[in-house]
């Protein structure tokens, strides 16, 4: 079978190739086989694929304890890393929205803001294309600190990917962390991978240029009203030593240093990431 679009596709191509021959302890780990299969999947780049050994999508999804059935809000998928795997595993059951970067209306002015609206106008595109691949996936916007339109109570999990940098540079990280507790269904999850800054003292840190600081981000996330439940060193890298002259970005997938120490920024890999899972209390 050469094309995966389904869930229920992927599980019975389980089945007739041998590796669900044991029932019980196959649907047990069912979404994580089915989000491996995804994570590597033809429909993906080989440039995509490639850094599922830095981001291990499938073990990190588990971790944040995804299922089929849910409701998901993925923040500014970018260039849909993620999206690829998300919206397949959810189709049948479940549904994803994404929380897209602001429109150009052409009131935009910063060259970055521009540029991430094509990349959002890009994906949008492409999820029309492939839409048998894709399934439904429904746009809103979020333009810190905001979420256009506002959401209440609308979805199971909320997931972020080396975004909330972004958000603090600009002095939004607090409001759109409540934006996305507003979003939460009570009793809903969070789950946040960000660039980790070297921790100096239990009350300092160095973060270069979009390094964040681990402890400062639990608190901001507290102060908006999640709870952390659990965190998890999937996406560590103890090789990334963070002192870079432009900061996570002269890691891949970026490499900001153009030939400068390129193979040596390559040999580190991707950078050092904290993997935080949060929830909505249930009042």
């Amino acid at each position: 079978m050469s094309i995966i679009t389904t869930r229920k596709t992927i599980l019975f191509t389980l089945f007739f190739a041998g590796l669900a021959c044991l029932y019980t302890p196959v649907m047990a780990d069912e979404p994580k086989l089915v989000l491996q299969l995804l994570a590597d999947a033809e429909q993906r780049s080989t440039e995509h694929k490639l850094r599922n050994k830095y981001r291990k999508p499938a073990e990190t999804l588990q971790f944040f304890g995804i299922e089929p059935q849910m409701s998901v809000l993925e923040i500014w998928p970018g260039h849909g890393w993620y999206t690829e795997i998300l919206a397949p595993f959810l189709k049948d059951d479940g549904k994803l929205t994404l929380a897209q970067f602001r429109h150009n209306d052409g009131s935009l002015k910063e060259e970055r803001s521009i540029f991430w609206a094509r990349v959002s106008e890009r994906l949008m595109q492409r999820l029309t294309e492939q839409s048998d691949y894709f399934g439904e996936v429904a746009n809103i916007e979020l333009d810190p600190p905001l979420l256009s339109p506002p959401q209440q109570e609308q979805f199971d999990m909320v997931l972020t990917f080396r975004n909330a940098h972004i958000w603090n540079e600009s002095g939004h990280l607090y409001g759109t962390l409540q934006s996305i507790f507003q979003a939460l269904k009570p009793g809903g999850v969070l789950g946040m991978v960000e660039h980790r800054s070297a921790r100096l003292s239990d009350i300092s840190s160095s973060a270069v240029e979009g390094y964040l600081d681990e402890a400062y981000v639990i608190q901001a996330a507290e102060l908006a009203g999640f709870e952390l439940v659990a965190s998890s060193e999937l996406n560590a890298n103890p090789a990334d030593t963070k002192n870079y002259p432009k900061g996570v970005y002269a890691l891949p997938p970026t490499l900001a240093m153009g030939q400068y120490n390129k193979q040596q920024y390559i040999a580190i890999g991707e950078s050092d990431r904290m993997t935080l899972k949060f929830i909505k209390p249930v009042e």
